[in-house]
């Protein structure tokens, strides 16, 4: 009888531990697995590759933050230009940057580059070269010139007409790619504002390491927008460099009259007034023949370099340039081939940019 108590408690504990092992087991909670509480996902997780980049707001970059200054420059540089200057007697006098604001050649430099010059010529970040015809407008005060480049349809840069930059905005310095390492573009941030003595507008000042080459520059944000143009390089490390803004450029252009003539003041200057030679009583006067302009500027011939294997024989020609009253080549004529087609379009390339004084229109024939 004892055994068979035993045996009945047994049972019945097994029953019992049976009855609780048969009861549901709660499930653990897999990562990416919505929780039992959870309603289930709708749609597939997204990754965070595929969410949208918060944008800055302007003038509020994000730390570390980089303007993209390989994309800022590709998109600027088709329009800034080397400008090198001449005076009345061919001297070369300085080598600057300057960037197209108008389709129809116009383009903005700073003062100190064009003063003085007589003549200048363009060179282009594809290597194209036009001659300048002169000066537009020109200020001391503002360190600002206006010029007119012999071409048309060029690419040219639009400025931000507001002005409105905030202290700390970060911007881009571009310049020339022909100008080679001291051409390559910097980032820079605004650092100040300084109040202008015409009250034309706040100069900018701003820390970047710009070279010597990048006065004349233009100073865009990181959207392309010009929004104003070197002026002054902080040569010491010490203080800043100062920006013209666009606002004041942009109030400087618009003061030029439509019909304005471009000139260089320095052959103003330079050009005497015709004095009367007194000729004695009965004797009628001479007409003297009229001096022929001097050709001033004369680059040579760029010769591909397949011209020069074309055969063995020696290639010479005559070529007939008309100049107008500003000393620029308005026509090329060939009035005797060299015989090599190479030679020829090389020839008539090179003829068109030179240049003779300005005062009248004239013509020449040279040989080549």
């Amino acid at each position: 009888m004892k055994y068979f108590r035993l045996a009945c408690g047994c049972l019945f504990c097994l029953a019992i531990f049976a009855m609780t092992a048969c009861k549901p087991k709660p499930r653990y909670q897999m990562v990416g697995e919505p929780s039992p509480e959870q309603p289930p996902a709708t749609s597939s997780p997204t990754s965070l590759a595929q969410l949208p980049t918060p944008s800055p707001l302007p003038g509020q970059p994000s730390e570390g933050q980089a303007l993209g200054l390989a994309t800022l420059a590709s998109s600027v540089r088709p329009a800034i230009i080397l400008v090198t200057v001449f005076d009345a007697s061919g001297k070369l006098l300085r080598t600057g940057t300057g960037f197209f604001v108008a389709d129809d050649g116009k383009f903005v430099t700073n003062w100190r580059t064009a003063e003085g010059g007589a003549y200048a010529v363009a060179k282009m970040g594809d290597g194209a070269i036009c001659n300048v015809t002169g000066i537009l407008a020109s200020s001391t005060t503002l360190d600002l010139a206006v010029l007119k480049a012999d071409v048309k349809g060029v690419p040219f840069l639009a400025l931000n007409k507001t002005g409105k930059t905030d202290v700390g905005t970060r911007v881009a310095v571009i310049g020339s790619a022909l100008a080679g390492s001291e051409g390559t573009p910097v980032e820079g941030t605004i650092y100040a504002k300084l109040k202008q003595a015409d009250r034309r507008g706040d100069r900018l000042g701003i820390v970047a390491p710009i070279p010597a080459s990048a006065i004349g520059s233009p100073v865009v944000d990181g959207s392309g927008w010009v929004i104003g143009i070197v002026i002054a390089r902080n040569e010491k490390g010490e203080g800043l460099d100062l920006v013209q803004p666009s606002s004041v450029v942009q109030s400087f252009l618009a003061q030029i009259a439509p019909e304005a003539a471009a000139h260089w003041l320095a052959m103003v200057e330079a050009r005497p007034s015709p004095r009367a030679t007194p000729k004695p009583p009965g004797v009628a006067a001479r007409e003297q023949p009229a001096r022929q302009p001097r050709l001033v500027y004369k680059p040579r011939p760029n010769y591909p370099f397949e011209a020069h294997f074309h055969d063995n024989a020696a290639h010479t020609g005559r070529f007939h340039l008309s100049f107008d009253a500003n000393g620029n080549v308005k026509e090329v004529h060939t009035v005797q081939s060299t015989g090599n087609d190479l030679l020829d379009r090389a020839s008539t390339s090179a003829l068109h940019q030179w240049r003779s004084e300005p005062g009248r229109e004239w013509s020449t024939t040279v040989p080549i």
